[in-house]
């Protein structure tokens, strides 16, 4: 018989349950928080009419996670599949859309490799992070490409209110783990300014079980040994107030790494890796409604890959990619009266790429216009967009959305949405020598959400129901050479639930989804590779004194590990413990141990994953 899995609808009754509204400070926040990725304006995160989701710098810190995978592993909506532990290529499936399928922002510029489409989450430093927004659906009517399954944008450290301030942290753990991190930053008068360094070290585990006998073996090759990782990342973020209508900020990242990982014949066993974000902003309000908004941005991604020989030591490869992308865009914002705002803006970018391995094309430009609207009417709240892009390679390409959301009674809040979205290929996919094919044409969805939701005193939930159809994917037909050949379609269910009970701060965060291929041929009606139907975690955590206590347990189900649904992966569950100590109101001592029971599981065939993990850290920060 095939397993059933309750656990799911049972831990939805329990987080609508009046004892288990919960969560507080210690859980990602929604209340009273304004978010500017949903709609590209500021906007109350409880008015949304999307789901969207904040993670603040407090939450980032009490959780005491080391990477930002781990601070967002189990989160409604979120799934990831990773290569062996710390540093090692990650891959993020935001409601159970491809990997390539979520837009990643940093400080408002959009970042990713423009070769392999994905974004290199398990290379950005968590203590360069002030907060995360996560928009789940498409928003390509607003920020274009990529954003089918939603927006991630990555906001970097800024200052306090106050004179010069410093944080300090650092830290140490079983696998050779060490870090640090130590910035200075000033917000006085009109003028402020944050600068932050990190570096993170582990010697890591073994990351593939692997083994040299051929095909299904992960790497294909036997190499016991840990596979280590290291970061090191400074940030620079300042901003002046020029006039009382004039604002001007400019931002940079940079994150280098190298990273250590299991060989093959056709892989490495060395690469270095750096991020790098750079971006300026002018916001401008010429009159009391109007606001000017005036980006410049430019990201980095760099790849060198050093091989090994498998069967001629003494033989050295290396591979070089970077790929760059420059954008720029020109925003209008229009408040219509108090309860209408109109937005029009102008976005262009440039993906441009650098490597050992010759493209035929290496450059491509896009220019899109949108324009969309807001407005409020008592408990009514409608929204619109819709966006055209123009692309060098494949020609115009429109997309839209609406949005409708109704306040009733006590809190209560009723959403609907629905947006389409697209997916340009990428360079890999058009002009890889021998399997790119220039002919491909962009991938689209439709996708409508519905949401339910009410907001209290110290707690609160959501429950949204969603259905993705996603057209013309790429993927390979019988001849191994890329087509615009599958279809796809993904339903699913996501909860979550926050507030305080007895002094305990409680939170519940679960997901279920059904992604299902649908092109013809053997896999139809398969699940899509290496997403679990089932996700979620349950935090509390509780301030006793000088001490404060806390708990994560993180379930996901099993999965499937190739197209055919024959490698199955087992679900598994892990139990997170945390404590900290109050030296004093600026100095904390942290502990934390994560997977206690030291559970055995994988994400990819083959793939290890941590072990039992303990570590503690010393922090400051200045008192509030």
């Amino acid at each position: 018989m095939k397993p059933h899995y309750t656990f799911l609808p049972l831990a939805i009754a329990l987080a609508l349950s009046p004892a288990a509204r919960a969560a507080g400070r210690a859980q990602a926040t929604e209340l009273d928080t304004i978010v500017v990725t949903a709609t590209r304006t500021e906007l109350n995160a409880i008015d949304s009419n999307v789901p969207v989701q904040v993670i603040d710098r407090e939450v980032i810190e009490r959780s005491q996670a080391t990477s930002l995978l781990d601070l967002l592993r189990g989160r409604a909506g979120m799934d990831f599949a990773n290569q062996g532990g710390a540093g090692k290529l990650s891959s993020m499936f935001l409601r159970g859309t491809e990997s390539d399928h979520v837009l990643v922002l940093v400080d408002g510029v959009r970042i990713g490799s423009a070769t392999a489409g994905m974004s290199s989450f398990q290379d950005l430093p968590l203590e360069q992070i002030e907060r995360i927004e996560v928009v789940r659906g498409p928003r390509s009517s607003l920020y274009g490409a990529e954003a089918i399954g939603g927006v991630v944008q990555i906001f970097t450290r800024r200052p306090a209110e106050g004179p010069m301030q410093g944080n300090f942290s650092m830290g140490a753990g079983n696998n050779g783990f060490r870090a640090a991190s130590a910035g200075i930053g000033r917000r006085t008068g009109r003028a402020w300014f944050q600068a932050q360094g990190a570096w993170q070290r582990t010697d890591g585990i073994d990351a593939c079980r692997g083994t040299a006998a051929g095909w299904g073996a992960g790497c294909f090759v036997d190499e016991p040994d840990r596979d280590g990782y290291r970061n090191a990342s400074v940030s620079l973020r300042g901003g002046v107030e020029v006039s009382d209508t004039l604002d001007l900020e400019g931002h940079a990242l940079l994150a280098d790494a190298f990273n250590e990982y299991d060989g093959s014949i056709f892989g490495g066993n060395e690469a270095d890796n750096r991020q790098q974000v750079l971006g300026t902003r002018l916001k401008w309000r010429p009159r009391a409604n109007v606001d000017l908004d005036l980006r410049v941005g430019r990201s980095d991604d760099r790849a060198l890959t050093r091989f090994h020989d498998p069967v001629d030591d003494s033989r050295d490869f290396a591979s070089r990619i970077n790929t760059r992308r420059f954008t720029a865009s020109a925003q209008g914002d229009v408040a219509i009266g108090d309860d209408q705002v109109l937005s029009v803006g102008i976005d262009w970018m440039r993906d441009a790429v650098e490597a050992s391995t010759a493209y035929i094309e290496d450059r491509r430009d896009n220019t899109a216009g949108f324009v969309a609207w807001q407005g409020r009417f008592d408990a009514h709240a409608f929204e619109a967009s819709l966006r055209h892009d123009d692309n060098e390679q494949f020609g115009g390409h429109a997309t839209a959305s609406v949005g409708y959301g109704f306040s009733f009674a006590d809190g209560w809040r009723l959403t609907a949405s629905a947006g389409t979205g697209y997916k340009t290929p990428t360079f890999n996919d058009l002009y890889y020598p021998v399997y790119g094919n220039a002919d491909l044409r962009p991938e689209e969805s439709r996708t409508v959400n519905m949401g339910l939701a009410r907001q209290g005193q110290n707690r609160g939930w959501t429950f949204n129901v969603f259905e993705t159809r996603i057209d013309e994917l790429i993927g390979y037909d019988t001849d191994f050479a890329l087509l615009n050949v599958d279809e796809s379609r993904i339903r699913g269910a996501e909860l979550t639930a926050h507030a305080t009970l007895a002094g305990w701060d409680l939170g519940a965060e679960l997901g279920h989804i059904d992604p299902r291929n649908l092109s013809p041929g053997p896999n139809h009606d398969r699940l899509l590779p290496r997403r679990a139907r089932n996700n979620g975690r349950i935090d509390v955590d509780r301030a006793l004194g000088d001490f404060r206590i806390g708990a994560s347990v993180l379930g996901s189900g099993a999965r499937y590990d190739d197209a055919a649904n024959t490698v199955r992966l087992g679900g598994f569950a892990t139990v997170d413990l945390r404590v900290e100590y109050a030296i004093n109101p600026e100095w904390t001592l942290q502990a934390r141990a994560s997977n206690l029971f030291d559970r055995d599981y994988e994400t990819i065939a083959w793939f290890n994953q941590p072990g039992r993990e303990y570590g503690l850290t010393l922090r400051y920060r200045p008192a509030k």
